[in-house]
Formats: structure tokens, sequence, C-alpha cells
């Protein structure tokens, strides 16, 4: 999938900063927002699971033996490859189960990801979160990043919560409801919303 246009940016943007006082500030900091586009593949989905809940150093590491052993990893390089060489790259028991129940549902035509593409979001979410090892977290990821569904919205995402924490002077973050109610008042443009927030608290890191 591409990403969404400049003008579809544009008109998102300006909808959320008229709803959301602090995400206008972040608009105004940091203009549009650059957009988190992969491909709709195997890979993409694969690589949201092994970078779930670990350090993005130790999911570095991990990720560079896998593309090591397969350069090109596809769902078919996964359910051939020997289990015990893909553990030494660092996976754990768990998340190696799911890329293989990931790779049987590719294989299987379970998940097709252009029927996914083409079809509603919710129905797309739906076909996702079937499959073992996709949870709701990787499925609206992989719904925002690879789908380009403009309202996907990662929930319970840590560094979205941190981000509109620190834009909106709080002390404290929401808890996960009440930042996924809140994001409610950002529809259709939950992605949008998160990509803004992203690319803020990226831009005051630096």
């Amino acid at each position: 999938m591409t990403a969404p246009s400049a003008a579809a940016l544009e008109s998102a943007c300006d909808r959320l900063a008229a709803a959301d006082a602090n995400l206008k500030i972040a608009y105004a900091k940091i203009g549009l927002p650059n957009w988190r586009n992969r491909p709709a593949t195997y890979q993409s989905l694969a690589m949201i699971v092994v970078y779930q809940l670990i350090s993005t150093k130790a999911a570095d590491a991990i990720w560079g033996r896998i593309l090591a052993r397969h350069p090109n990893l596809a769902a078919s390089d996964v359910l051939a490859d020997d289990p015990d060489g893909l553990l030494a790259c660092g996976l754990s028991r768990p998340k190696l189960g799911h890329l293989f129940a990931i790779a049987e549902a590719v294989e299987s035509g379970v998940l097709d990801f252009e029927q996914l593409a083409a079809g509603p979001i919710e129905t797309a979410r739906t076909t996702l979160l079937s499959v073992r090892g996709i949870g709701p977290w990787t499925a609206d990821t992989f719904l925002m990043t690879a789908l380009g569904h403009l309202d996907a919205f990662p929930h319970g995402d840590v560094g979205l919560m941190e981000a509109y924490k620190r834009l909106s002077g709080a002390e404290d973050r929401l808890a996960s409801k009440a930042f996924s109610e809140l994001a409610e008042t950002w529809r259709p443009y939950r992605a949008v919303a998160a990509h803004l927030l992203y690319d803020w608290l990226h831009s005051v890191r630096d």
C-alpha cells in the first residue's frame, strides 16, 4: 500500500487540529507527519511481532539475524526453516510459535493481504485477530502502516500516550482506556493523529 497523499493528510490534519487543541499544537510544529509506510507482506507483519514488547535495541539485533538468514523473509521460508535455527536468532519460543502460526495463515490463504486492503477496516481487523499471534496492537499497527487505513489506531501504545501527556503538559499519562476514549474524538483520522503524535514526540526528543 502507498502512503496517503499530501492532500489527504492535510485535510485530515486540519480536521484534527479543529477537534483537539493539543493536536493543533503538534500540527503547527511539525506540519504534515511522515507516514510510516511498509509493504503489506508476511515480512512486515513478522517484523511487528518481533519488535513487540522488547527494547528496540534487542529487536534490531534479532531482526538483523533473521534477515541475514532470510533476506526476503516469506511465510514459506519460516515454515521450511529449522525452528532451532530461528530460536538461535534470539526469538522466544512464544514469538517463534506466533511467526509459524501467521505463516501458516498466509500460506493457507486465511490471510490474503490484497483482500484485507480492499475490504472494510473492521473486516480486516477481525481477520487479523483470528490468527494466533496477532493481538490488537499488532493488528492495528499493520492496518495503519501496511494497509493504509486512516482510522486504524494502536490502542495501548505507550509511545502515543507519552506523546499526548507531554503535549498536553499533564503530569501523568492517561490510562489506556481513557486514552482510547479520547481517540474516539479523532475519528475517522485516528491513524493520522497517531502519526502527528509520533512525529511531535520525536521532534522534541531530537
